[in-house]
């Protein structure tokens, strides 16, 4: 583990049972909380993505949209927010994705990217892959390539970095927790 990912992930704070119990839920607040550590965070996605031409960072809702405008800021690339559906103001492009139990909706303005730009979608963590796979199938339907999905957390015990993978999606977290 890198020095980067190794203190970030010292900063992380685990709350057992939480939302329900037998959940180890990663409270990210923590990391915003303390200013070494995010700073190292959004460093660590900087590092990565400089140098690579990067036209757009898309943030998903909500606690990407932190990473994401930071980043976004830093690569002086754009930032584009994708919502719960209900939240954008103009034409949208809606995809449904599966939960543990029912079925949620992300969306993306219809002019969001142009054809061929270069995309990073980022969001806290990676848990089942629903809402990240969602939202780079809107990404693709405009015709936007991403160059990576990326994430301060993969959780991969869930899967989701596989079926990301699995989807031709090249895959960055700074931390994993794995079978704890």
């Amino acid at each position: 583990m890198d020095y980067f990912a190794e203190s970030i992930k010292k900063a992380i704070r685990t709350v057992p049972d939480w939302p329900k119990p037998g959940v180890a839920f990663r409270d990210i607040t923590t990391v915003l909380q303390d200013r070494t550590a995010f700073r190292k965070l959004i460093d660590a996605f900087v590092h990565r993505y400089h140098g690579h031409k990067i036209d757009a960072v898309a943030a998903v809702d909500a606690r990407g949209f932190i990473i994401g405008s930071a980043l976004a800021y830093e690569l002086n690339a754009s930032l584009v927010l994708i919502r719960k559906k209900g939240k954008l103001p103009f034409d949208t492009l809606v995809e449904d994705y599966e939960l543990e139990y029912g079925t949620a909706s992300v969306e993306l303005h219809k002019d969001a990217f142009k054809p061929g730009d270069n995309v990073v979608l980022v969001d806290d963590l990676i848990a089942t892959g629903g809402t990240m796979l969602a939202a780079s199938r809107l990404i693709r339907r405009i015709g936007a390539e991403i160059v990576e999905v990326a994430a301060m957390i993969d959780l991969p015990d869930l899967g989701g970095s596989r079926k990301l993978q699995e989807e031709g999606l090249k895959v960055y977290t700074v931390c994993s927790f794995e079978g704890d």
